[in-house]
């Protein structure tokens, strides 16, 4: 598959091409969100340790140990994936987190030096989906938690070129990392004296719109005392006003994502390299949070731990014991249709975050901070999470006959110019709720949302996504 690029095969960003650069760097960042997210919802946070128990030592009496040796065994063991199932989540999530932060300072770099930003129909719209100009290309699937899938996080946030023995490779396009292209950006604002529009609204900080850190990013250790896993210092919102500032945004989005120049890539043969983080691996001054690559690699080493120890005492992949049985790139046309509605639903509030995040770029003071606190804010955490926390209550049997978990699959929904979007949502939602009632007690949250109009986007160019 050859993905669709704004810069069209030119290895270099010039003046002429800087605001479709920026766009191409915003559109990344928007494909990685939702990947994080739906692997995020397959993970149960916190499996009964009770359950975990009484299976480990029915493995273990089978695998030939005591009655006594397996309850000592299973209940540690049990302890293990406790712990690791929450912090595996609070990791991912602390990293989609950093993700919208990204996507909100490369759309403060193209406010300030090439216009709007477009955020609305960005997602991909087909998966498994593949990064726009990244060579060698590699799928990207809407999948479970996994190795699998952990190895694809990696490949996102690379530091370094993949290995070509590794992957599949195709025709060399933009860029070979996602650092390397943002410094093909930061090389043209270096070389070039732009005008910075500081009138225009943007995502700014002291308004309350980033937070390190919120309960989805915590998790306890195994002596049960609270683990962040975001920094305070590890990075906030810039606003763009200069070159400084603009670099400021770029150097932040890549530390955040790769770590610092001579951070730890894959090993030469594509595999993970499970030795201990140098500093060059921390995006923060202090030490104190780890690049998203590099802690997506410490949850891939600490998994092969597990798996090793797992399979020697005779119990099941670790993965079995909290990870929800969900499809690779699950489609709405196989859920039954009561399904189909509350993804329907979860799909338009999904979409109307998007909607109200390019609002933000057309507003600026008390009604800015009211599309972000009241809108999205909310959205997020109440509308959003609690959607994707009941599709994993729903199950259905697959094209292939196997019987499945329902999961986000994350389709942009498409607003029609018949009536508001907040109406659709509305609308959507009394269809779910007619067929779910679990989720009847969000319809007071949606009434409190903000009205977005859809006008500046029916009213530009058709919009097509790099994903398409």
């Amino acid at each position: 598959m050859q993905p669709n690029t704004l810069l069209q095969g030119k290895n270099e960003v010039t003046p002429e091409n800087l605001g479709d650069a920026i766009q191409q760097a915003i559109e990344i960042e928007i494909a990685t969100i939702p990947v994080y997210l739906h692997t995020y919802y397959t993970i149960n946070r916190t499996p009964n340790q009770a359950n975990l128990i009484t299976s480990m030592e029915a493995s273990l009496v089978k695998a030939g140990k005591s009655a006594s040796e397996a309850t000592r065994i299973a209940t540690e063991c049990s302890a293990e994936i406790m712990v690791y199932a929450n912090k595996a989540g609070a990791v991912i999530m602390s990293v989609a987190v950093e993700e919208m932060l990204h996507m909100s300072l490369s759309s403060n770099l193209k406010q300030a030096l090439a216009g709007t930003p477009e955020l609305m129909g960005k997602s991909p719209s087909v998966w498994p989906a593949y990064l726009a100009g990244h060579i060698p290309e590699f799928p990207i699937d809407l999948g479970p938690f996994s190795l699998k899938q952990l190895k694809t996080f990696l490949k996102i946030e690379s530091p370094q070129e993949l290995p070509k023995n590794d992957l599949r490779i195709k025709k060399a396009i933009d860029y070979t990392t996602i650092g390397k292209f943002y410094d093909m950006i930061t090389e043209c604002i270096k070389s070039h004296d732009f005008k910075y529009n500081k009138d225009k609204p943007q995502l700014i900080p002291g308004r309350g719109y980033y937070a390190n850190n919120n309960v989805d990013t915590l998790y306890y250790n195994k002596e049960h005392k609270p683990q962040f896993t975001n920094a305070k210092d590890s990075g906030d919102l810039i606003h763009v006003t200069d070159r400084e500032s603009a670099l400021a945004a770029i150097e932040l989005i890549v530390h955040q994502g790769e770590g610092h120049e001579s951070a730890t890539p894959l090993n030469p043969d594509g595999s993970v390299n499970c030795e201990k983080p140098t500093d060059a691996d921390y995006d923060d001054a202090m030490h104190k949070e780890l690049s998203h690559f590099e802690k997506f690699a410490r949850l891939y080493c600490r998994y092969v731990n597990l798996e090793e120890k797992f399979a020697k005492l005779g119990l099941q992949e670790p993965g079995t014991y909290f990870v929800h049985n969900t499809a690779i790139n699950p489609k709405d046309a196989d859920f039954p249709e009561a399904v189909q509605k509350v993804s329907a639903f979860l799909n338009a509030v999904y979409s109307y975050i998007f909607l109200m995040s390019e609002e933000c770029y057309r507003k600026d003071g008390n009604t800015q901070y009211e599309i972000f606190m009241f809108g999205i804010h909310k959205s997020m955490i109440w509308i959003l999470n609690n959607l994707c926390n009941e599709m994993v209550k729903l199950n259905y049997i697959g094209p292939d006959g196997n019987s499945y978990v329902a999961a986000a699959t994350f389709k942009e929904y498409t607003f029609t110019a018949a009536s508001s979007p907040k109406s659709q949502v509305i609308d959507l939602f009394n269809q779910a709720a007619a067929v779910n009632g679990n989720i009847a007690y969000l319809k007071e949250r949606l009434h409190d949302l903000p009205d977005v109009s859809l006008e500046p986007y029916l009213n530009g160019p058709k919009r097509t996504s790099l994903f398409s």
